[in-house]
């Protein structure tokens, strides 16, 4: 078998923050009926559907446990930062040469913010992720927080009923 040359974080070095109110250049479809998801997935066929979404994946720590946890599942990830979401799909493309296991996860450069209901009909996931979300501490840049009031309607939107947003925070005024 040959060895598969993983990449290297060092590699991709990005800075800890992107402002997610610019106007970065995002490609995004109109509607969640025309993403052709056969770009991030070998496998992926007409009406199979992503069920898992981590939002702000960072370096895809996650989505490469779950993947294997859940084999039968369609995940996705997404990364606001460019380099960050290069080193995760980089990242895919080696494991996919190794173990046909990684075949079901991928990472899309966006903003969820923004974007989230282009991606996913109504109902479509089963959980979505929110791990470690960037605080935003100052006042006048709660509006850049990935949590918040604003938002819930969005990620109801996406889940299925039944369906379940796992959070995790270590900043207390973030999690309440």
């Amino acid at each position: 078998m040959m060895k598969v040359k993983h990449p290297k974080k060092r590699n991709y070095r990005q800075r800890a923050h992107s402002n997610p109110l610019s106007d970065h250049s995002f490609e995004y479809p109109n509607s969640p009926g025309v993403m052709d998801w056969n770009k991030l997935y070998p496998t992926f066929k007409q009406g199979d559907e992503i069920k898992f979404c981590d939002v702000g994946c960072g370096y895809g720590g996650l989505l490469v446990t779950l993947s294997t946890m859940f084999p039968d599942k369609f995940m996705v990830g997404f990364e606001i930062r460019v380099k960050v979401s290069d080193y995760v799909n980089d990242r895919f493309l080696a494991l996919r040469q190794e173990d046909e296991a990684y075949h079901n996860a991928g990472v899309i450069r966006t903003n969820a913010m923004k974007y989230l209901p282009n991606f996913f009909r109504k109902g479509q996931l089963e959980k979505m992720f929110i791990l470690y979300p960037d605080p935003h501490f100052k006042k006048c840049k709660h509006k850049w927080r990935i949590v918040s009031e604003g938002l819930l309607a969005e990620y109801a939107y996406v889940l299925q009923v039944g369906g379940l947003a796992y959070t995790v925070s270590d900043v207390k005024e973030v999690h309440d």
